[in-house]
C-alpha cells in the first residue's frame, strides 16, 4: 500500500448472537472490504473493547497500557498497513475478508505508540 491509497471506513460496536461483546473496523475500497474484529475477552484477558459503552466507543486495549482508537486514521491506517504486510488483503476483485484484530494488535499498537 502506498501513500496514495485511500479507504473508506466505520466502526461498529455490538453484541452478537453469542452475547459477546464486539468492536468492528470495516475498510472500504472500490468493491473491497476488509473487517478487522476486535471481540471482548473475559476477565483478565487481556483483550478489552468497549463493551457498549459510549465514553470509550472504538477503543479496544490489552490491559498492558496499549489502547488502540479504531476512529482515529492513524491508526486505521496502521491496521490497513500491516494486514498488507501480511499478505491479507484482498486483490483486486477479492471476497470480503475478516480477520481477527487482536492477531494484528501487538504490531499496531507498536507501530503508533498505542
Amino acid at each position: 500500500m502506498d501513500e496514495r491509497t485511500t479507504w473508506l471506513w466505520s466502526h461498529r460496536q455490538k453484541r452478537g448472537r453469542d452475547g459477546v461483546w464486539r468492536d468492528a473496523l470495516t475498510l472500504y475500497r472500490g468493491g473491497l472490504r476488509v473487517r478487522f474484529v476486535f471481540l471482548a475477552g473475559a476477565p483478565d484477558s487481556g483483550r478489552y473493547t468497549s463493551e457498549g459503552d459510549y465514553w470509550c466507543e472504538g477503543c479496544v486495549a490489552d490491559g498492558r497500557g496499549n489502547l488502540l482508537n479504531l476512529r482515529e486514521p492513524g491508526v486505521v491506517r496502521a491496521l490497513a498497513e500491516e494486514a498488507g504486510r501480511r499478505g491479507l488483503l484482498p486483490g483486486p476483485g477479492g471476497r470480503p475478508v475478516e480477520l481477527d484484530g487482536w492477531e494484528l494488535f501487538p504490531a499496531v499498537a507498536a507501530a503508533t505508540d498505542g
